[in-house]
């Protein structure tokens, strides 16, 4: 079995029940920590709608989002949701913009790693990211 995320008649995605119960459970998460719609209607009869100006608005918060973090917990729970939810909003015809990387003393920083970081995080955080959604666009079935 399988579920639907479509905007109007076109399929953005078509994964298994599992994978969009976990996807959807995230989703609420996100909007919860983000204190917003994800732009994803309920799922019902397998279906669910895209709205794709709050999924826009959601998209960008949520790499703003990330982009005040250098938590590498935070990234490990974050990035393949992020990368899954910039899939879907290209295909709903979203421009995704990525924030720029903020200076770590800049303020409105959040969940700042106090252990040492990791090489390779903080700057590249996106790059990481959008090769992710790259490598997800070829997996995620419509």
């Amino acid at each position: 079995m399988s579920q639907y995320f479509s905007l109007g008649d076109v399929t953005l995605w078509n994964p298994s029940n599992g994978v969009s119960t976990v996807f959807l459970g995230q989703t609420a998460v996100f909007a919860e920590v983000l204190g917003l719609s994800s732009g994803i209607g309920p799922m019902e009869e397998d279906e669910a709608e895209v709205a794709p100006d709050s999924l826009a608005a959601f998209v960008r918060a949520l790499l703003a989002w990330r982009a005040g973090s250098n938590h590498a917990v935070l990234e490990a729970l974050s990035d393949g949701f992020i990368a899954t939810m910039v899939v879907l909003a290209e295909r709903a015809g979203v421009e995704v913009c990525w924030p720029g990387q903020p200076d770590p003393a800049q303020a409105g920083l959040h969940d700042v790693q106090v252990a040492p970081a990791r090489a390779g995080s903080g700057v590249d955080w996106a790059v990481r990211v959008r090769e992710q959604a790259r490598q997800l666009d070829l997996a995620m079935v419509r």
